[in-house]
């Protein structure tokens, strides 16, 4: 085993652990608060950035578990009947959010690789009493879904935990349908700030010594096969450093998935 795939298994424990902490927190009457080494929950992260008509209409654990740097369910422009995947789905927010807008005819999938957060998940569903809703257990490199499956690939800060980002957006690309898109709320990074940089303001777990750069994300998406693709900063996060919504398309003539390969690794539930 090399050691930058040593590295790269340390760090999804790390981020695992930490998410599942904050799962059990909830669970146990409290808030996800990220502690030390994490990102800290103020206007620029978590449920401030919901609507409070939202937030009143969901279980008070779905939103004390809200670690998210944007709403990816307000840019998603979601319709009756869509089917919805959200990456990292943490303790369900997005996920029961998405199954409003898409009504009984549409689902809404969650993923995440962390049986804290599941558990949690599936309780804050049944409190909602969301039928069109299931949420599985698995990464985000490697996505449980069969191709060309989904309308709407959303997620909420969790793209910058992955070591794995090219595989990310390979799966992302393979299960959405042909003209299906993306909503993305994530941390971007300026062009002009290095990896060490990023790094210098705020560790991984915390959602942003991972953050790809504007181009950096722009290139990795257009790879994928993505086009269409916007990146549009909302508000800053650190120095240099900011959630952005980010939009794309799977053109509609392509049917056949991505031939980049998903490897196997795991992100989680960060942030959302």
């Amino acid at each position: 085993m090399s050691e930058q795939h040593t590295a790269d298994a340390a760090l999804r424990e790390t981020v695992r652990s930490r998410y599942a902490a904050a799962a059990v927190q909830v669970t146990e009457g409290g808030t996800a608060c990220c502690g030390p080494a994490a990102i800290e929950v103020d206007d620029s992260f978590g449920r401030a950035l919901y609507a409070a008509a939202e937030r009143d209409e969901l279980p008070a654990e779905a939103v004390a578990a809200s670690l998210g740097c944007g709403n990816p369910t307000a840019v998603a422009d979601l319709h009756e009947g869509e089917r919805v995947l959200d990456l990292g789905s943490g303790g369900g927010i997005d996920v029961l959010l998405s199954a409003r807008r898409v009504g009984p005819a549409g689902k809404a999938y969650g993923l995440d690789m962390t049986e804290e957060m599941l558990a949690l998940a599936l309780a804050n569903q049944k409190k909602a009493g969301a039928t069109n809703v299931e949420f599985l257990k698995g990464t985000i490199e490697a996505i449980p879904l069969p191709a060309a499956t989904i309308d709407v690939v959303i997620s909420n800060c969790v793209v910058n935990l992955s070591t794995d980002k090219p595989a990310v957006f390979a799966e992302t690309f393979r299960v959405l349908v042909p003209g299906g898109r993306i909503g993305i709320s994530d941390v971007v990074a300026d062009d002009t700030l290095t990896p060490g940089r990023r790094a210098e303001r705020g560790d991984h777990v915390g959602c942003i010594a991972g953050a790809l750069s504007f181009t950096e994300y722009r290139t990795g998406l257009e790879a994928a096969g993505f086009t269409g693709i916007e990146i549009t900063p909302t508000h800053a996060v650190a120095d240099g450093m900011h959630s952005a919504i980010v939009r794309a398309v799977k053109p509609a003539g392509q049917v056949a998935a991505s031939t980049a390969t998903a490897t196997a690794g795991s992100a989680d539930a960060c942030c959302g």
